[in-house]
């Protein structure tokens, strides 16, 4: 089997499990939330290993850099091992992760009094900080 040097990056973001069809990479990559090497591109972008993806995916941050390339949809394990992902933009992501649970628990109930679940959330998230 011959070992691929170059393949389009609405293909790869597909194989590598960030979007559940080509369809929805393409729209996303014509939206501009898709950028490469710093560049926004077009759904035909031919990619290369060493290549930095930065992509914005449901308003969190992710920043990968290609180390591996295939053509087919492998489980989810397999996947990950295409590529490398930057710390920081992780810790960002975690970041605003738990500030959006943060303003979701401490929202307006418009219902009055929060529930005992609402009441668990909130008493996690006070001993957290």
């Amino acid at each position: 089997m011959a070992q691929i040097e170059e393949m389009r990056l609405d293909k790869w973001l597909w194989a590598a499990r960030f979007f559940k069809t080509r369809a929805l990479a393409q729209k996303h990559i014509e939206l501009g939330r898709v950028k490469v090497n710093g560049d926004k591109v077009k759904n035909s972008k031919i990619i290369k290993k060493g290549d930095i993806v930065d992509l914005q995916l449901n308003h969190l941050p992710y920043r990968l850099t290609i180390i591996g390339l295939n053509t087919q949809r492998r489980p989810a394990p397999e996947a990950r091992q295409l590529y490398n992902e930057d710390e920081q933009t992780v810790l960002k992501r975690e970041e605003i992760s738990q500030l959006n649970k943060s303003i979701q628990i401490l929202g307006n109930y418009p219902e009055g009094r929060p529930t005992k679940k609402d009441r668990r959330q909130i008493d996690k998230l006070k001993r957290m900080w």
